[in-house]
């Protein structure tokens, strides 16, 4: 049985106080002091981990200015604070022992615009794609890019003065800042804007805060103006935090302290709002994709890309190219980026050039072209060939692979992980190729795997060596190559962090700035933050401090992970191998990534959180000597004793219930998964909440009651089938109000969906289908045989949606084959789904062994919902492993798309005509297992003649039964709200398919309208 575990870290006292009165002071945010809240904010993109006191998150400046008021007292005054965005930084920038301030949550408004002075008012938790989408109305977008533009916010943005793709043209996030309002550490607030001499004058006599940092800002920056000068390198990628270069112009007569805020990552103030301003979107773009021999090639033909006024260049190594071709991603890519015959391609340059003037930029790609044409011709600088992309659609899809491709380096197998570290390096970009020789020979020597890509134009280059952060000896290792990196950036007239901010790299400003600087550094802090309080340890400590600064090998996710056993890290890698890379933040409402993470915006609540909770659950069983994998097998192995039994309804409902358990920590946001899987698919790193979610909820329930509801699911493809022998009756005991009421109060479930009536055997009375009969199958020949198609069932779709599988069984017959309904077999994916896992091997060995038998005739096996056939793949595969055997079910479009390629000709003879288009929703595990799903059914509907558009949209939030839980109602519509009902709402619903059962039944309970399967609308337009 998994025991009790009481550890949670307690929190300080002071800190407690401190909340405590925060909240009965007229806090209006949120105050989480869970365990399991702060380990979702204890890890960030960066391999650090740092556990901290709470989470606030504040609804308003007026919180902010709250917090930081309170903190005054003396009482308080040890209490410290660390400002966080999207949580995408790479180097533990918002990692802290103190109270994080999380504005991400509520502080995301957009509350200005205006388009005729280009600038935008945002609050700073506002999403970079979020801005973007608001913006494009107008005609404008905030230009600054980012890999993590998804889910990085703006507040982060200018904490860490971020920049990306197209810098050279764009600049840097603080290029972009025309004023900000910052919360100082006591609680006063800074509008920052430029100021001449005589502005600055102002605030000469004024002892305020506000007062003190900018005069000592100013006199430092003026003082020491040559100094600086001579110090920061003339680089794109300007030297991030503190930008005492930048606070004054070129002339120094106009001082702007907000440039001091940017990239200063928290440790001056909370950023709550800010005016950005914002530029035209190009009415012209192109991209060039030019294709090497080698990935030395494409770094030394950067400096032609750049002459030829291109936006930007971007480049990935080989090693980057291949991991996207293994991932979902690449279908969209695919022939875009096109191998050479004969050719090996080792690297890429992705030229944009982008204008206003469409003639110009097509003079520009011209040019560039014609020059290509001559170096291939001459078989020189390593070009092997080229490919140019005017679409937009086309564009965004490359460039959303290169984002991706930060995150996938992540997914290469075995212990050691490319991470992290020292991957922002800025060199000018003359030197870099030079620059990478060096870098590189420095991984070689120590035999590293890596894996390179970046802004090239900007000389700045992503490198992630490959180490593994379980062995002590590599976490040592990663120390060695920062040092030895940042003199080689040195020796090279560059950077160590041109565009990820310092973080747990702080250690290396003493010795880039010189004592003189580094002191004038300290001195503006302590003009800020005289008692170190705000993100306390990063870029500098005040002056006359004796506090640290964080290091490089400050601890890290490793030292934790190290503790848990090998063979249970291996077994539960989907939940390990989570690098924070944050994807699943993603902001796109039409997104199927994680749908709990989008309606909560609660980061437990994402495949990141849950993956993290599971580590320290297996940590600490780890340490009470329990080993996860060897409890599992027991349990998948044993039925429970009754003394067990009695055990788990003591541990349940005895006296000592509302003991602290941890596992009820990680329970809670298991139990707020879908469990769609998009996560499996959609993450980098494959993280599989799903996978390791029925683990954990099958040893949880060894020590803990289930409710009732759960075994109503897990037996369901047990009593469907006796119910709908009368369905008339039971429809009618389940239709009335007292019976709903019943029902919702007694088990949970609320909205039960009514059983088909006529049933599908009723409906299809007589049908040859109905007839099977394996031994007669097995006596046809293999010709006979080939005219048949095998009909496996699922449960929901054959009781609760008869129609489709009848519809199904006469368009099968209009395409000219017999269709056979096979004997009912129970599933089990909603026995996987709620952890019922010794159950649920027992069902996929059963119906596997059945369906085999079906497999040996050679007639194809088809289902109709994607997530029910989907589960035979995936599921299966998981859990019966070698033992599942070779049978495969198709999809109903995997199965129609040869068969009417064979037939096109009489196919279209016999369609209707008809003009009108037709709307897909595929199911969200069916977009994100089968990328090409959409494609295929519009090519289906296309070869009759008939238009299908595919509609962006996520997860509809029904899930299974999820949508039925009681306590997940609210959550479900949430989710429908987010994408499906507005896209519904604006279209013809007879016109609107639906490919999962899921979908269309909380379409029905919703919107009160009957959506059809793609195969109904097929038949309609044969017949």
């Amino acid at each position: 049985m998994l025991p009790v575990l009481t550890y949670q870290s307690s929190i300080d006292d002071v800190v407690l106080c401190y909340l405590t009165e925060l909240e009965s002071a007229g806090f209006t945010g949120d105050i989480e002091k869970s365990y399991a809240s702060r380990l979702a904010v204890a890890t960030d993109n960066s391999v650090y981990q740092l556990l901290p006191q709470a989470v606030v998150l504040p609804r308003s400046v007026n919180d902010l200015s709250l917090i930081g008021q309170l903190g005054q007292k003396e009482a308080y005054k040890k209490v410290t604070f660390s400002p966080r965005g999207g949580g995408t930084g790479t180097n533990g920038q918002s990692l802290t022992p103190g109270i994080i301030v999380d504005l991400s949550r509520h502080m995301n408004q957009i509350l200005e615009v205006n388009a005729e002075e280009g600038w935008v008012r945002v609050q700073t938790g506002t999403i970079k794609d979020q801005l973007n989408d608001a913006l494009r109305p107008y005609g404008f977008f905030f230009s600054p890019d980012l890999s993590t533009s998804n889910r990085a916010t703006i507040g982060g943005m200018i904490s860490t003065d971020a920049s990306g793709q197209g810098s050279l043209k764009y600049g840097k996030t603080s290029d972009h800042v025309l004023a900000l309002k910052a919360v100082l550490v006591d609680g006063s607030i800074l509008e920052t804007e430029p100021l001449d001499s005589n502005g600055v004058a102002r605030y000469a006599n004024d002892v305020s805060f506000v007062g003190n940092a900018i005069n000592t800002s100013s006199t430092v920056c003026r003082e020491k103006r040559q100094q600086i000068v001579d110090k920061f390198p003339p680089l794109n990628r300007f030297l991030t935090g503190y930008d005492l270069k930048n606070v004054f112009d070129e002339n120094v007569e106009t001082f702007d302290i907000a440039r001091l805020l940017c990239g200063a990552e928290g440790s001056l103030a909370f950023v709550a709002e800010a005016k950005l301003n914002i530029t035209s979107i190009p009415k012209s773009r192109t991209l060039v994709n030019i294709k090497y021999d080698s990935f030395d090639s494409a770094l030394r033909s950067a400096p032609m890309m750049v002459e030829a006024q291109a936006l930007s260049v971007e480049t990935v190594d080989s090693r980057v190219l291949n991991f996207a071709k293994q991932d979902i991603v690449w279908n969209t890519v695919s022939d875009l980026l096109t191998d050479v015959p004969g050719k090996d391609m080792l690297g890429i340059n992705m030229v944009e050039f982008a204008n206003n003037d469409p003639q110009e930029n097509q003079r520009q790609v011209i040019d560039l072209c014609v020059k290509l044409d001559i170096l291939i011709e001459q078989q020189k600088d390593g070009l092997i060939g080229y490919q140019v992309c005017d679409e937009l659609a086309s564009i965004q899809k490359i460039y959303t692979m290169r984002k991706k491709a930060v995150g996938l380096l992540g997914a290469v197998q075995g212990n050691k992980k490319p991470i992290a570290f020292a991957e922002d390096t800025c060199v000018p970009p003359e030197n870099l190729a030079d620059f990478i020789v060096e870098f590189r020979q420095l991984l070689d020597d120590k035999k590293l795997d890596y894996g390179m890509f970046g802004h090239v134009d900007a000389g700045v280059l992503h490198v992630r060596p490959a180490l593994d952060m379980c062995d002590p000896e590599q976490e040592r290792t990663m120390k060695e190559i920062s040092d030895q990196v940042v003199a080689l950036v040195a020796k090279y007239g560059g950077l160590m962090w041109g565009e990820h901010g310092k973080g747990f790299r702080s250690e290396y400003g003493p010795a880039f700035f010189g004592d003189e600087l580094f002191t004038e550094l300290r001195r503006i802090k302590a003009a800020f933050d005289p008692d170190n309080r705000m993100n306390p340890g990063k870029i500098c400590t005040p002056l006359n401090s004796s506090d640290e600064l964080v290091k490089v090998d400050g601890v890290k996710r490793g030292f934790y992970d190290r503790q848990i056993p090998v063979t249970t890290r291996d077994s539960f890698k989907q939940a390990m191998e989570c690098n924070g890379n944050g994807l699943c933040f993603n902001y796109d409402t039409s997104s199927p990534m994680c749908p709990s993470m989008k309606i909560t915006a609660d980061r437990r609540h994402s495949p990141k959180g849950r993956a993290g909770l599971v580590r320290e659950w297996l940590r600490q069983l780890a340490e009470q000597g329990i080993n996860a994998d060897e409890l599992e097998q027991k349990l998948l192995t044993t039925t429970p004793t009754v003394k067990q039994i009695i055990d788990r309804l003591k541990n349940t409902y005895g006296p000592n219930k509302n003991e602290y358990d941890y596992s009820h920590e990680v329970m809670e946001a298991m139990n707020g998964c879908l469990a769609c899987k998009a996560c499996a698919s959609q993450c980098p790193i494959k993280v599989d909440v799903p996978s390791f979610r029925s683990r954990f909820m099958n040893i949880y329930y060894s020590r803990y009651q289930r409710p009732a509801k759960d075994y109503l699911v897990a037996y369901v493809e047990n009593y469907l089938p006796i119910m709908a022998k009368a369905p008339v009756t039971f429809n009618a005991i389940m239709r009335p109000g007292w019976s709903k009421k019943l029902t919702e109060k007694a088990i949970g479930y609320v909205d039960m969906p009514a059983l088909s009536v006529p049933t599908l055997m009723e409906g299809l009375d007589g049908h040859h289908a109905t007839h099977f009969d394996l031994s007669w199958l097995q006596a046809l020949s293999q010709a006979e045989r080939s005219q048949y198609v095998l009909i496996v069932q699922d449960p929901f779709t054959s009781y609760y949606d008869a129609e489709v599988i009848r519809d199904f069984v006469y368009l099968i017959e209009k395409l000219g084959k017999k269709p056979m309904l096979v004997p009912f077999k129970p599933n089990g994916k909603a026995q996987h789904v709620k952890g019922f896992l010794r159950q649920f091997a027992k069902t996929a060995r059963n119906t596997a062994d059945f369906l085999n038998q079906l497999a040996s005739l050679g007639i194809p096996l088809v289902g109709v919902d994607p997530a029910l056939v989907l589960c035979y793949r995936d599921e299966y595969e998981e859990v019966l492993k070698e033992t599942r055997g070779d049978f495969h079910v198709l999809t109903a479009h995997e199965w129609l798309t040869p068969l009417l390629a064979e037939q096109a000709n009489d196919v279209l003879r016999d369609a209707a005509n008809n003009n009108d288009d037709w709307y897909l929703f595929a199911h969200c595990t069916e977009k994100t297992k089968m990328p090409n799903a959409e494609k295929e059914w519009m090519a289906i509907f296309n070869q009759l003649g008939a238009g299908l558009k595919p509609v962006a949209v996520g997860c509809c939030g029904m899930a299974g039964t999820f949508g039925h839980e009681k306590d997940k109602l609210e959550i479900s519509k949430g989710v429908y709200n987010l994408s499906w009902k507005p896209n519904i709402d604006k279209l013809d619903p007879e016109r609107c398919l639906v490919t999962g059962y899921s979908c269309r039944s909380q379409v029905k309970r919703f919107e009160h309208i009957k959506m059809r399967h793609p195969v109904q609308a097929l038949l309609q337009l044969l017949s």
